[in-house]
């Protein structure tokens, strides 16, 4: 029993069948249930149902016909959010996503940078080496991410950073299970500190090849 928080719930009963039909629980053209056993199934009125098939018969998802029932139109990522599709995605995949943003962001960052993207750039690298040699892993883990979240918004490209912060905020549980210390953030520091150093600097070849090392020969 799916039950649902008293809140948005038209929204939050859509978003919940949204994440059935995209892991596979509705095929597409297959007949979604009757209304009282959806009813039954989130904890919510009737209201609530018909205004959630509204909603997701308006983005695409179903369609509805009148005295026959409601049935799945699509079941592609087009129509789901793209949190919720990083939410199902392989560590794999989102990793690849994470490596092809990095390269593009740095060469940006180093034409757009500011001074201030600067100041921050240095305060999460510098956090990062320290919680790095205390053994602080989880912190670790932060602080890098937000250094590289720091380069994103140095781009001035705000899709590509708002990309980033996505795929960065579901890939720091995985990363944390994979690595069991701080000792890859402390041997990868130089070159890090070297990619900062060619953002500074305005050379987007440079920041292109320092990242392009980076993924390639530390996979991090």
């Amino acid at each position: 029993m799916a039950l649902i928080n008293k809140k948005s719930l038209a929204e939050e009963v859509a978003s919940k069948l949204q994440e059935q039909i995209s892991l596979g629980q509705y095929k597409i053209n297959e007949k979604l249930p009757i209304e009282a056993e959806l009813m039954k199934s989130f904890g919510v009125g009737r209201s609530s149902i018909r205004e959630a098939m509204k909603l997701l018969a308006n983005s695409g998802l179903l369609r509805i016909q009148q005295g026959v029932g409601t049935f799945v139109q699509e079941v592609t990522g087009t129509q789901e959010p793209m949190d919720q599709r990083l939410k199902r995605a392989s560590l794999k995949d989102l990793d690849e996503v994470r490596q092809l943003l990095e390269l593009k962001i740095a060469e940006k960052a180093a034409i757009n940078r500011t001074d201030d993207d600067i100041v921050a750039m240095k305060q999460h690298l510098a956090n990062r080496m320290k919680t790095a040699n205390e053994g602080l892993l989880e912190e670790c883990v932060e602080a890098d991410i937000q250094f590289h979240i720091a380069i994103a918004e140095a781009s001035k490209n705000e899709i590509l950073a708002d990309l980033y912060k996505s795929v960065s905020k579901h890939l720091k549980k995985e990363f944390l299970k994979l690595y069991p210390d701080t000792e890859v953030f402390k041997e990868t520091y130089i070159i890090h500190e070297q990619l900062l150093k060619n953002i500074i600097a305005k050379d987007p070849k440079k920041t292109w090849n320092t990242v392009a090392k980076i993924i390639g020969d530390t996979n991090y």
